[in-house]
């Protein structure tokens, strides 16, 4: 409490536990066990690539040949020629030139972000972006101008009153927590328009959106476009590991000499390497695959919105985002769920807005018609949870210090 004196210099620790505490927005580990049965509509195995044998088997293949880990940086030995074999079938699948490996998607989007602008810059984001987009931002040194979600009027607005020689809008390509798309070839019209660049995380739609799976961006038409940088995720639709960026040779090779966040990181492990790679295998082998999962995910709206009588965005994508309220009411509805044997996403402040928690499913493209009825049975356990404890107080993150 205010006035109080602290026993040791990290004792305000247990009195932020207490505000998230009853605020309803404690975070906890829950470890899955091997051989869980439990239906998983939570993960971002939007293929269901994760156990795939053969990405399995490329995993170890790559372990076996190289080691646990990399041992290194990318600039001194953590880059090895299955590396080389990613970067190079990632660009080609993308419609790029060239591409570069990175340890996640997180630090992707760091390392091209900053060494993309800098304190003679402006960076033009939308407010619905992703976490590692606004942290590459508040590295970047740069002036941020943050936009209305998906308003691309006032991306031109921000652009037209610039005064920095340089600029960059950002965006997700598939929004993660409600999964809409981002008008990207109205985005991009308008940054060239002001002679600026577009960064673009695709990490929802690679594997997801288009023909083939090969990604928002390629489905969009700017593909291979000078003026355009995309992020992708290896984690997701490849079910392993990873992040990359895809873009021309020169901006590559400018993240190479600038990035610090790839300059100073230790390289991708062999094994989530050789996963990716198999991945892509199995994914340009199955083109349909995309479909499939997208299939799925317009079910998985459908029951919810049958069923739970919760407000359901339309999936442009894999995700299915059921808007429950209240903290407190996200999270029975989403052990409500478990319960009746399926995991989903419990979404609350601070990753969305004060008043908006919900629940994420993610569609897979290997779900049954089976998974399906086993969904519609736990979403009718959670809207009967979600309207049990719909009474509790909202919360203005604003206002409570476990937000500062």
């Amino acid at each position: 409490m205010a006035g109080e004196p602290l026993l040791h210099a990290f004792g305000w620790l247990s009195q932020r536990a207490a505000e998230r505490e009853a605020a309803g927005l404690r975070r906890r580990l829950q470890p899955r066990q091997a051989g869980e049965t439990s239906l998983d509509l939570a993960s971002n195995d939007y293929l269901g690539l994760a156990r795939h044998p053969a990405v399995v088997a490329g995993a170890c293949a790559a372990a076996s040949a190289w080691g646990a880990g990399s041992t290194g940086s990318r600039l001194v030995t953590g880059s090895t020629t299955l590396h080389t074999e990613l970067e190079a079938k990632l660009a080609e699948f993308g419609g790029w030139p060239t591409g570069l490996v990175f340890s996640s998607g997180y630090l992707a989007n760091l390392a091209t972000i900053t060494a993309l602008t800098g304190p003679d810059s402006l960076i033009i984001s939308d407010a619905d972006n992703h976490a590692s987009i606004v942290d590459a931002c508040r590295l970047s040194r740069a002036r941020v101008v943050v936009t209305p979600h998906r308003d691309p009027a006032a991306v031109d607005s921000a652009l037209a009153s610039r005064a920095e020689p340089r600029a960059i809008v950002i965006t997700d390509a598939v929004f993660s927590v409600d999964g809409e798309l981002a008008p990207l070839v109205e985005l991009h019209a308008i940054a060239r328009r002001h002679g600026a660049g577009l960064v673009i995380d695709d990490a929802h739609g690679l594997g997801v959106i288009g023909a083939e799976g090969r990604g928002a961006v390629h489905a969009a038409g700017l593909a291979g476009e000078p003026d355009v940088a995309v992020t992708v995720t290896l984690s997701k639709s490849l079910g392993a590991q990873g992040g990359a960026l895809l873009a021309t040779t020169e901006l590559v090779e400018h993240v190479i000499d600038a990035g610090r966040a790839f300059i100073f990181d230790t390289g991708l492990a062999p094994a989530a390497v050789g996963a990716a790679l198999a991945a892509l295998g199995v994914l340009t082998a199955r083109p349909a695959l995309p479909a499939a999962v997208r299939a799925r995910a317009r079910d998985l709206a459908a029951v919810a919105t049958e069923v739970v009588g919760l407000p359901v965005t339309s999936p442009d994508a894999a995700v299915v985002s059921v808007l429950v309220g209240a903290p407190a009411a996200a999270v029975e509805a989403a052990a409500a769920c478990l319960d009746a044997g399926v995991r989903v996403g419990c979404f609350r402040p601070p990753s969305v807005p004060d008043g908006t928690s919900r629940l994420r499913l993610t569609a897979r493209a290997d779900l049954s018609g089976e998974d399906i009825a086993t969904a519609r049975t736990a979403l009718a356990a959670a809207a009967v949870a979600a309207r049990r404890s719909g009474a509790g107080r909202a919360v203005d993150p604003t206002q409570v210090s476990a937000f500062r």
